[in-house]
């Protein structure tokens, strides 16, 4: 019997600036030569690849028969909840036999309040934001078929939320419903 290969892949937002993913690249290069995994990739949901799909199979290719998926994310938005397990369900139709698994995102730690300390102390230095030179934004074009951020105001917020918790109470109350009613 085969052992077992496990691949570990850490996915990120994505950017159109093309240097953006150098911090996790050295994270996935570090955990490489500390860890000592065989195959560790990262990859985007969208903007500059690679994406999700063609690192799923080039793991698969080098021989994986587990993938443990590492969302780089803070917060367990609509991307962490929705987006990404779909993403990943869909790819698993491609490959049947091969183990897949959402693992969790970086979220809370306690270290994280060194490190956002350490930001701190290093920011302090730093001059006023009025004194940065900015790039233009038309350095960075929007990959063909991608649409722009569309910002939401506190009020639209505020509405999306108790909309979304509307829902979710009707769909609990309903589903309350169903558990309690006999089966034929």
């Amino acid at each position: 019997m085969i052992p077992d290969k496990k691949a570990i892949i850490i996915l990120g937002h994505g950017s159109r600036v093309p240097d953006a993913s150098y911090a996790m690249q050295e994270v996935a290069k570090g955990i490489q030569d500390k860890h000592g995994y065989s195959i560790i990739e990262i990859c985007y949901m969208s903007r500059l690849g690679p994406h999700f799909d063609e690192t799923f199979d080039k793991c698969v290719e080098r021989g994986a028969t587990e993938v443990i998926l590492v969302p780089y994310f803070l917060h367990e938005g609509l991307h962490m909840k929705v987006d990404i397990p779909t993403m990943m369900q869909c790819a698993t139709e491609r490959h049947p036999r091969i183990r897949l698994v959402l693992g969790k995102p970086l979220g809370y730690d306690e270290v994280l309040i060194e490190l956002v300390h350490r930001r701190i102390c290093e920011s302090e230095a730093l001059c006023d934001v009025r004194d940065l030179t900015l790039p233009s934004e038309d350095d960075f074009p929007l990959p063909q078929g991608q649409c722009e951020f569309v910002p939401m105001t506190p009020k639209q917020a505020s509405q999306w939320e108790r909309l979304s918790h509307v829902e979710r109470l009707v769909e609990s109350h309903v589903e309350s419903h169903i558990e309690d009613e006999p089966h034929a």
